[in-house]
């Protein structure tokens, strides 16, 4: 019997089109989880920032306190002479400079009535400002609340 040469097939080199399909359905799956991470990555920063607003300017209500010897809870502050004792102008240096929340842009308002009070120990001198009855801010950011209610960590 004779052998005959048969000849050889060969692959030819490349991608189906189903396997470029998979490997583009996995980079956009990659990519949407990176997005995904990165806007909860930066609201989880926001709300770090906003509380360290909040713990600042705290600190600097109390220090005033201090430095004038009244009593927490009992010395009204109108809003007026916080704003001016408080944060400082472009002419002078007092506590500090005037923070925005980092979420809203928007301002912190003394936590109390009347324009606000020094605070007893333990209570948060403000809150962030642009927040509505409901808990979420004028803009419906909703990702950095709850205010602090006490300085317990401070």
């Amino acid at each position: 019997m004779k052998l005959t040469k048969t000849e050889n097939t060969k692959i030819k080199a490349g991608m189906t089109l189903i396997e470029i399909t998979v490997v583009i359905l996995v980079l956009l799956t990659l990519i949407s989880v990176l997005f995904i991470g990165a806007n909860i990555y930066k609201r989880g920063a926001d709300r770090a920032a906003c509380i360290l607003n909040i713990r600042n300017i705290h600190q600097a209500v109390r220090a005033n306190q201090n430095l004038t010897n009244l009593t927490p809870g009992t010395t009204p502050l109108a809003l007026a002479d916080y704003n001016a004792t408080i944060f400082s102008t472009e002419d002078d240096e007092r506590y500090l400079v005037r923070p925005v929340c980092p979420a809203t842009a928007g301002s912190y308002d003394p936590n109390g009535t009347a324009g606000g009070t020094y605070p007893e120990t333990g209570t948060v001198a403000v809150i962030c400002g642009d927040n509505g009855v409901d808990g979420t801010h004028a803009n419906g950011i909703t990702d950095h609340l709850p205010d602090p209610t006490d300085t317990q960590g401070w």
